[in-house]
């Protein structure tokens, strides 16, 4: 063959669909796609939690509201993007994960200003509830987008540093949202996200090369899969988050758990039999996937009790202002990213087996700290700091670790809603921590010996997932061997 010959010959763009995804050298570098998909997951993850600290200003700002219409600002949105996670994965998968990505981001974009803007609780509960949309859009496609970014061997150091970007974000939503509320009002709390959002749709743009599911391209979008899903996650949720609310009685909750149930068991019925499923079960199939969930679901209760548990503490019982105790709480976070750093680069070579076990036994052990060390009297530096450094070394091995370990045996026609559905559980478990929290410390006069019971639940919420997690195996030659 001549040099002109040589030349003359490029790949097609039926050719290119066969090269791998990280070896398209078109593709700008992993880490710039990294960059950008962090971005977007960093005020999704920070805005779920912000507006915790919002309460008071609400009311204000909203006097005509009781206690709980303001409700319906938090749990409009967790109730939607807990529900439409897995529908919106397999949206991605199906028809683009770049195009997903970018339309979550616009609609996130937009919603947030409708908020911002909102001059009655149900305007901004109606723009919580797009804002929850785009949320779902993107979270999902911007994991799958990372994971085809990288090669193989890179990939575990990523996922974990995209899992620790949304930790981060999580647990400084608070504080950061009591400083900007107390000083810029709440509206802010929803205007931060507009650069950041015009930043991550500007660089998404140009960076991101659109990568979707190529075995069922031409499938039907599996509608009646996807409205099952949809009401069954809501209606459970919407169950738990009211389990306290005066508004509802006890049989509006039983049936609205009960068509929960219902919806979600139909789901998996007919995701049993349909042609093009929206989640293939097969997935389940593999032990690592199936523990990896179980162990999310466990470890997601016991994160959103510790997390709030703090915030209780810190106002009840050593009577913190809330910007205080944001601070207070802010070095176990700061640790996240440093250790999911390391740990990162061990699972791309150990597997996250070893750091999942490790990691629950320290988180563990941060609960037992709290447990009997710090008492009524405030003594941060020797009573509450050391407490908050072992679980964020805990925290930093673990959750990202779990988002990697979740994807790390997937091909990538699922990449999407693999994760979809391991944020969900998360989202889930979430939900029942917070609930169980508000439960437990959720009334006025609290003590010291109140705790207890919330500490010893997330001691043995942790233990729980050590176990969960031995039989998770991503070695590498494990990954080899099935070809993922």
């Amino acid at each position: 063959m001549t040099d002109a010959q040589s030349k003359s010959i490029k790949p097609t763009p039926k050719d290119m669909k066969h090269i791998p995804e990280h070896l398209d050298r078109r593709t700008s570098s992993p880490w710039q796609v990294f960059w950008v998909a962090s971005l977007a997951v960093f005020i999704v993850s920070m805005d779920g939690t912000m507006l915790f600290s919002a309460f008071s200003a609400l009311r204000t700002g909203f006097p005509l509201a009781t206690p709980a219409d303001l409700s319906w600002v938090l749990n409009a949105y967790t109730v939607t993007y807990a529900a439409m996670l897995i529908p919106a994965g397999g949206l991605a998968d199906k028809h683009g994960r770049k195009k997903v990505f970018l339309l979550g981001l616009v609609l996130f974009l937009i919603a947030s200003v409708g908020c911002g803007l909102a001059v009655s609780v149900t305007w901004l509960v109606i723009a919580r509830v797009l804002q929850a949309i785009g949320a779902s859009l993107l979270t999902p496609s911007s994991l799958s987008l990372v994971i085809a970014a990288f090669p193989g061997d890179k990939r575990a150091i990523a996922i974990s540093l995209w899992g620790a970007v949304g930790g981060l974000a999580a647990a400084i939503g608070p504080s950061l949202g009591a400083f900007v509320i107390a000083a810029i009002g709440w509206q802010w709390a929803f205007y931060l996200n507009v650069p950041i959002s015009v930043l991550a749709i500007w660089r998404g743009t140009t960076i991101l090369r659109e990568t979707r599911q190529t075995s069922r391209q031409q499938a039907p979008v599996d509608v009646l899969g996807m409205a099952l899903l949809i009401i069954g996650i809501a209606a459970l949720a919407l169950s738990i988050v009211q389990a306290e609310s005066p508004a509802w009685s006890q049989n509006e909750l039983f049936a609205a758990a009960g068509a929960g149930l219902v919806c979600t068991l139909g789901f998996i019925a007919w995701a049993g039999i349909s042609r093009a499923p929206l989640v293939d079960l097969a997935l389940f199939r593999n032990v690592t996937y199936r523990y990896v969930n179980l162990a999310t679901l466990s470890f997601g209760i016991a994160f959103s009790m510790m997390f709030f548990a703090f915030f209780f503490y810190m106002k009840s019982i050593w009577h913190y202002s809330l910007p205080l105790a944001g601070l207070a709480v802010a070095p176990g976070p700061l640790m996240v990213i440093p250790v999911a750093a390391i740990s990162g680069r061990i699972a791309s070579r150990h597997g996250h087996r070893a750091l999942l076990v490790a990691g629950c036994l320290i988180y563990a052990s941060s609960a037992l700290w709290f447990l009997l060390v710090p008492g009524a009297r405030p003594a941060y530096l020797t009573h509450w700091l050391p407490g908050m450094l072992i679980s964020g070394v805990g925290v930093g091995m673990v959750m990202p670790s779990l988002s990697g370990a979740a994807v790390s045996h997937l091909p990538s026609s699922h990449y999407a809603v693999g994760g979809a559905i391991n944020q969900a559980i998360r989202q889930i478990g979430s939900v029942l921590g917070v609930a169980l929290t508000v439960l437990l410390l959720g009334r006025a006069g609290l003590e010291r010996a109140d705790f207890n019971t919330v500490y010893l639940c997330h001691m043995s919420l942790a233990l729980l997932t050590a176990l969960l997690c031995l039989p998770i195996n991503t070695r590498p030659a494990m990954a080899a061997r099935t070809g993922h």
